[in-house]
């Protein structure tokens, strides 16, 4: 899959995500990476910033929070077409929780884990 059409399937599984949740979603920013750190090479997603539940009135003109999907590692662990765009909403999902104020220990019991 080239990375166009992978930054397609992330533009489509935000698509998805219900609008009174994205009305919520403030100074945020969703990257496509083919690859991760070296250091975490079968990382999915990450989310880099501060969880909107953590913000308070010193939060003003930082830059924005930043969710990055990795196309590499998804392609890898995925034997289908189908299961790449499973797992891209799964992944987008899980990354918009964190900004939410949501935990891996929750987002795995709702199943995005």
């Amino acid at each position: 899959m080239t990375r166009e059409e992978f930054e397609e399937l992330v533009a489509e599984a935000l698509d998805r995500v219900p609008p009174e949740l994205t009305r919520l979603m403030d100074n945020v920013a969703v990257f496509v990476e083919d690859e991760p750190p070296p250091e975490d090479p079968e990382l999915l997603g990450i989310y880099e910033g501060t969880p909107l539940t953590e913000r308070g009135e010193w939060y003003a003109g930082v830059l924005p929070d930043r969710i990055t999907i990795y196309r590499g590692p998804t392609l890898r662990m995925c034997g289908s077409r189908e299961e790449v765009v499973a797992e891209t909403e799964v992944t987008v999902v899980h990354e918009i929780a964190h900004h939410f104020g949501i935990d891996d220990e929750r987002l795995h019991a709702l199943g995005y884990g």
